[in-house]
């Protein structure tokens, strides 16, 4: 049966939601005491390094990072049979949420044509945000997985473990990303212009990546870092 589906369209500038902005900055890393020596003995009791010594230390830094920024939320809608007007006839109110929601830099995508992003696709974007094959944190490198159920764009049949996917954290934790995991996000692509299309899976009140606060969907998407304009993304929802 035909999947009933409710579009909801918004363009929105590239706003990190999950934090204000804060410039990139060095931070001031942890630093562990591993040994101090020179050619003369020291004393092991030290409060500081002194003149002649050479002190090993390991550090380990956190920092923000600018290629990538987050959307998190709840969805709310109805299900409708509508005229050309949007005068609807009869409606049908969702007491728990399903679908989907998407991104993409494109406004206009072609749902008929929705399949997996390819290679091409990704590295492309890669391409136009600035991000370089060789960095762990470039698109490949996030969606580096092949894990995901399948689910349904309009009646496109997206099938289980076909396309590049992660899952964002719960409890500031990383999930096992399979097909059980919440949260989980695949890369798919208008087939017809090559546009890359972001999905994340809604998961009705579950908990979110805070560990206090629940949502229904959770969702990263890349950014263009030495940007003065944050990116412009296009959203989505399906509701069904």
């Amino acid at each position: 049966m035909k999947k009933q589906t409710q579009w909801f369209f918004v363009g929105l500038l590239a706003v990190l939601l999950l934090s204000s902005f804060i410039s990139a900055l060095p931070a001031g890393p942890s630093i562990t005491y591993v040994s101090n020596s020179t050619a003369t003995p020291i004393s092991t009791s030290r409060s500081q390094d002194v003149k002649g010594t050479i002190t090993v230390v390991t550090m380990s830094a956190k920092q923000q990072d600018y290629k990538w920024k987050a959307y998190v939320g709840n969805v709310t809608g109805h299900l409708a049979l509508d005229d050309a007007n949007a005068k609807s006839i009869y409606d049908w109110a969702l007491s728990t949420i399903t679908g989907e929601v998407y991104a993409s830099r494109t406004s206009s995508i072609n749902w008929a044509n929705i399949t997996c992003a390819n290679t091409t696709v990704v590295t492309n974007e890669e391409a136009a945000l600035g991000l370089a094959i060789s960095i762990p944190d470039n698109i490949n490198n996030t969606f580096s997985y092949l894990n995901h159920t399948s689910f349904l764009v309009g009646t496109k049949n997206i099938t289980q473990d076909s396309c590049k996917s992660t899952a964002t954290y719960v409890n500031s934790t990383a999930q096992v990303v399979n097909d059980t995991a919440n949260f989980q996000e695949i890369l798919l692509q208008d087939g017809a212009t090559g546009s890359l299309v972001y999905s994340t899976l809604i998961n009705n009140d579950q908990l979110g990546y805070d560990g206090v606060n629940t949502y229904d969907f959770q969702m990263i998407i890349a950014e263009n870092e030495s940007a003065t304009i944050p990116t412009t993304y296009y959203f989505y929802v399906e509701l069904g």
